[in-house]
């Protein structure tokens, strides 16, 4: 950082502060209301047939349809005397588990008998809920709302215990909440400005929530860490505050910047989903990086000494890490070995991995979730894909006036029928009249009958007389393979099978998440691989070394293929209590993508911690026994604060969930224990004058920086 603003900063640190709680005052109101123009229907990638085809749904106004219903609370044989009660057949009526009754209403059955029946079971202090894709969706929704907010609070003591530890302060633990709690919601607040310009995922508030709180207590503890250390050696609280933002300080900026370009290369994946997971989490980096380099020196130069209240040490001690520096430096090639051996194994496994986003919301359920088993009974009654019918949208070039239009319709009914993979197709030209009957009440619709119109309507669209839907029920589940085949062949087909000048696409569930699907399978090699040329033009400009560059993107793939592995082994497989299953294609890339965002925080200030000694005149070995006995607890304490924060999400009962706890909680543990901790060193003991190049040794510091003047665990350390 320039000397002018350390400078400023320090002497006009109340003006700062007062800035900031102005600034946090005028910009709460646009972070309490972010959601407020958000939308959770992100997965739609534009200009695709799908989308357009979903699109049009929303201009038909169909008559209400009988949902099945979820019973509880009402024993079976006590239901089945209720609903003989209202005409019911008791054979719609199909015990799941004790008091748990799936309720699936006859095709003649009125609304009115269903209300009634809903009004005499809530009489017997009976419940009941839809058993639709939006029920389990709100309840995924529900549940990953609910899990956020509850591992705060179970990860809130335990994360208090461990600041407490690792800055060894209770003065200082308030700094990183703050730098936290002030990035995330000035994030919030830019995404709410912009969020009226550009469609934007609901999901953002998540990102932006861990990465400040994330990024925010590790830059945090990496500044006021060495701030403590200058305090310690004598130096004033100006000077102090210069030292740890001249050094700890333009590390932080180098990896905040890394982590939020890492971040931003979600954008590649093409949609309001990955749009708001990139701007929200790059928002959330710059957000915290902007509190990191104004408010927090501002803070310290107010605590001074005090930051050191409440403190189980005044200096951090650094036996066990001096002794990991011997280890590695005295063995780097056992150490190397060490680090392989427990990566590798696990790397091996990272290829095999698979994506899908499920197009059946309930199967992101637990199986024993009354919804998802009530889904699940329905697919058994009905068949696999009834719970999601294919909408074969068609926008025809003549009017539904004229014959000729519902001859093309029953035309294309009969292809849709004939494809393998069909269970049936519903349209509106089986309603029993001809093509002349059907373009004659169509445009006189005052002589339609009242089924008819009820028919009619949950086909076509009153603002069009172009537009019909038709409505086909695949043999095969939602996800099944099959059933994606199944789209793709309509797909290609309808060309040939409507006239020329027809706008035709297979919407709703099954088809955008297809979509989305293969999208995202298609851009990840590309989003990784921007992601990876972030992190070596940044640690390449941090460090001045191509060669430290290149190891580093290099370790940061062994360690995604590592995490890759796991979740393979874990998700995919279905060990240790997982269902087997693809992993989500939501949530994948963004493990990958913050873990090469994270990753280059730890390795940024490891690397310009052994650089120091170097630009002394140090030799190597020392310069990286120095760098890991006064870098190891911090960074690994960092890194035990993020993974704290990451398990707590193991509370949650959908696997998606859990999926993004365990896959960036060991990302997080084998990248600050094996990597930084040992393969990195080692390889720079090994390469010795080489492992810096281009840069020189000689390439020492500017002449006018002190003298350093290290407390006695680092002048033991230097000896």
């Amino acid at each position: 950082m320039g000397n002018r603003w350390i400078a400023f900063l320090t002497r006009r640190k109340w003006f700062v502060i007062a800035f900031w709680i102005i600034l946090l005052g005028m910009t709460l109101p646009l972070a309490l209301n972010v959601t407020k123009h958000l939308t959770a229907n992100g997965f739609n990638r534009p200009g695709t047939n799908a989308t357009w085809a979903t699109n049009q749904l929303s201009r038909l106004h169909p008559a209400k349809a009988l949902e099945p219903l979820l019973i509880t609370g009402v024993p079976f044989h006590q239901l089945t005397i209720l609903a003989h009660q209202e005409h019911i057949a008791s054979e719609t009526l199909h015990p799941i588990s004790r008091g748990q009754v799936l309720y699936l209403p006859a095709p003649k059955t009125s609304l009115a008998q269903v209300h009634a029946f809903t009004h005499i079971i809530q009489q017997h202090h009976g419940q009941w809920q839809d058993v639709t894709q939006d029920t389990a969706g709100k309840t995924v929704s529900h549940d990953s709302s609910k899990t956020l907010a509850l591992s705060g609070i179970l990860a809130l003591p335990f994360l208090a215990v461990l600041l407490f530890f690792v800055y060894g302060s209770l003065a200082a633990i308030a700094l990183p909440l703050i730098i936290a709690a002030m990035g995330s919601e000035l994030a919030l607040a830019v995404v709410s400005m912009i969020e009226t310009h550009i469609q934007l995922s609901v999901f953002l508030t998540d990102i932006v929530s861990f990465l400040a709180l994330g990024v925010g207590i590790d830059y945090a503890l990496f500044i006021s860490n060495r701030f403590r250390l200058a305090l310690a050696r004598g130096e004033n609280v100006p000077h102090a505050v210069h030292e740890s933002m001249r050094h700890a300080g333009r590390s932080v900026l180098y990896s905040g910047i890394a982590v939020a370009l890492a971040v931003a290369a979600l954008l590649l994946g093409g949609d309001a989903y990955w749009r708001g997971l990139a701007l929200g989490g790059a928002i959330a980096i710059f957000s915290v990086l902007l509190a990191t380099h104004s408010l927090l020196p501002a803070i310290m130069s107010v605590m001074g000494k005090h930051i050191n209240w409440g403190s189980l040490k005044r200096v951090p001690q650094f036996g066990f890490w001096r002794r990991v520096g011997d280890f590695v430096t005295n063995k780097p090639g056992l150490s190397i070995i060490v680090s392989v051996v427990l990566l590798l194994p696990l790397a091996l496994f990272g290829p095999q991995i698979r994506m899908q986003t499920p197009a059946n919301l309930a199967s992101m359920l637990p199986v024993n979730s009354p919804i998802r088993q009530a889904i699940h009974k329905e697919q058994q009654l009905l068949g696999p894909g009834s719970i999601a019918p294919l909408a074969v949208v068609i926008d025809l070039p003549s009017s539904l006036s004229q014959p000729l239009s519902w001859t093309q319709i029953s035309h294309l009914t009969q292809h849709l029928r004939s494809l393998p993979g069909v269970k049936s197709v519903a349209s509106p030209t089986q309603v029993g009249l001809t093509s002349q009957q059907l373009a004659f009440l169509f445009q006189h619709p005052s002589l339609q009958s009242e089924p008819l119109k009820t028919a009619l309507s949950n086909f076509t669209a009153p603002d069009s007389s172009h537009l019909v839907v038709l409505y086909v029920t695949a043999t095969t589940g939602p996800d099944n393979p099959k059933t994606s085949d199944l789209v793709h062949r309509i797909n290609q087909n309808l060309p040939k099978w409507l006239p020329k000048g027809t706008k035709a696409g297979v919407g709703g569930q099954v088809p955008i998440l297809r979509s989305f699907n293969q999208l995202t399978h298609a851009r990840l090699p590309a989003i990784i691989a921007t992601a990876l040329a972030v992190a070596l033009i940044v640690l390449a400009l941090a460090t001045g070394s191509v060669v430290q560059a290149v190891l580093g993107v290099l370790f940061d793939a062994l360690v995604a293929l590592a995490t890759a592995g796991l979740l393979v082994l874990v998700v995919q497989q279905g060990r240790f209590g997982f269902e087997a299953q693809p992993l989500d294609s939501s949530i994948t890339p963004l493990i990958f993508v913050l873990l090469f965002g994270l990753s280059m925080d730890y390795e940024v200030i490891l690397l310009h911690r052994i650089q120091e000694p170097l630009k002394e005149g140090k030799p190597v070995r020392q310069a990286v026994r120095h760098g890991i006995s006064t870098t190891g607890s911090m960074i690994t304490g960092a890194g035990m604060i993020m993974v704290v924060v990451f398990l707590a999400l193991l509370i949650s009962p959908l696997q998606v969930m859990k999926t993004l706890a365990i896959g960036l909680s060991f990302a997080v543990l084998i990248d600050t224990w094996v990597v930084r901790s040992l393969l990195v060193p080692a390889t720079i003991t090994l390469l010795n004058t080489k492992a810096y190049w281009p840069w020189h040794f000689s390439e020492a510091v500017p002449t006018d920086q002190e003298p350093r003047v290290l407390p006695e665990q680092y002048q033991e350390e230097e000896q």
